[in-house]
């Protein structure tokens, strides 16, 4: 077993070659469209956030002043729709939540502290001091000041913070081109009528998702036949079109495992085969070389070549190609993965390290069912990550602290 790589060797070349791929291709990118994306450029408040006081509350703009006055209503101050006049002695203006502030107030009082007249007054039942139930100017953002930096993974809350700091545009990491190969002659397309032998290609929509997940621009999916002609010529494709090729089966040894000799014919060089890892011990890696136009389409390719157990399948992309969408999108990466306690004994692998996927409770981790098989999909259902359990000869006592690696 020494031939194989550890797991964090094996990221570790992966990521090299990501870096080595070069800094990420950035467009500007509608903020509207922009859900998912990374960002690629420092974004700065172009004013203050709000840009003027406004009332926090439904009420009455009004001076600093006692319990038990009786003030003239002159006017009203809505959301988009300023008040036309201050506020003087004596007076007060009627202002909706979110409204600015007119001037000469100094402070709101709800509507269910006053009392509203039919001579056009309004009494106050509660002290007004100065800055009440007001948002002053610059309260959430500061013109001038860095609201996000490049590397993070745009969610709703940073497009929201980016509209409010004046933003319509975003600089973002272009999404990293994959394609997805599924080979095998037993493969049907999902929902057809079964044959005798068939399987439904669950691993192809299952890594054309997970890499859309990842940020990924998935533009190629395809089913290919066991044969060395159809594999060359699949895999040849697919390199022309994509920056990330992700493909499934055909990486062992069996008589029918056309891969790897295929990705030699097309120029891919190996920078590993096989990694200490259940599942996933076939996993194969390697670059293609740029071919030196200095044309950005024309970057070395990252080639993964994952086992066909479909379990196999997204445990490796989790933690090999994953990592290298991220890299290659110029993402920040993640802080070191949150660590639980197990909440039963499991039993390692003797030789190598075992992705076992467990549910999350309370800190606490619970492999999600008995069948750990890398034929089992069902045992992602409901995963919440993977806990990698070291290889040896005995087993990983319940409350022993672990990482997880989130799903």
């Amino acid at each position: 077993m020494r031939e194989l790589l550890s797991v964090d060797e094996a990221r570790d070349r992966v990521l090299a070659a990501a870096a080595a791929a070069g800094p990420p291709r950035v467009e500007d990118v509608p903020v509207a469209d922009a859900a998912g994306r990374v960002l690629a450029e420092t974004v700065v408040a172009a004013h203050d956030v709000p840009r003027f006081a406004v009332s926090a509350m439904d009420g009455l703009a009004v001076r600093v002043g006692p319990a038990g006055r009786t003030l003239t209503v002159v006017g009203e101050s809505r959301a988009g729709a300023p008040a036309g006049r201050a506020v003087g002695p004596g007076e007060a203006i009627l202002v909706s939540t979110g409204a600015a502030l007119p001037a000469g107030a100094d402070g709101v009082v709800m509507v269910e502290d006053t009392e509203r007249r039919d001579d056009g007054t309004v009494v106050v039942h509660r002290e007004t001091t100065a800055g009440r139930h007001v948002r002053g100017p610059g309260e959430d953002l500061r013109a001038g000041q860095t609201v996000l930096t490049p590397g993070v993974r745009l969610g709703p809350v940073e497009l929201g913070v980016a509209v409010g700091a004046g933003r319509g545009t975003l600089r973002c990491a272009r999404a990293p081109r994959v394609a997805v190969l599924a080979t095998g002659d037993e493969l049907t397309a999902p929902g057809a009528p079964l044959g005798p032998g068939a399987l439904h290609d669950s691993n192809g929509v299952l890594l054309a998702g997970l890499a859309r997940r990842a940020g990924g621009d998935v533009v190629l999916t395809a089913r290919v036949a066991d044969t060395p002609e159809a594999t060359r010529a699949a895999i040849a494709q697919a390199l022309h079109h994509a920056d990330v090729l992700l493909l499934s089966g055909g990486v062992s040894v069996g008589a029918h495992d056309h891969v790897k000799d295929a990705l030699r014919a097309c120029g891919v060089r190996k920078a590993f085969w096989r990694v200490a890892l259940k599942p996933g011990k076939p996993t194969w890696f390697g670059t293609t070389e740029p071919d030196g136009t200095g044309d950005d389409d024309e970057r070395g390719r990252l080639v993964f070549g994952l086992p066909g157990n479909p379990v196999s399948s997204a445990v490796t992309f989790l933690l090999f190609a994953r990592p290298a969408l991220a890299a290659l999108q110029g993402e920040t990466p993640a802080a070191a993965p949150p660590r639980v306690r197990l909440a039963e004994p499991i039993p390692r692998e003797p030789h190598r390290a075992h992705a076992v996927r467990v549910r999350v409770r309370d800190g606490l981790a619970t492999p999600t069912g008995p069948s750990q098989g890398s034929h089992v999909l069902s045992s992602l259902l409901g995963a919440d990550g993977l806990v990698i359990v070291a290889a040896g000869d005995d087993e990983v006592a319940a409350g022993t602290e672990i990482a997880v690696e989130p799903i």
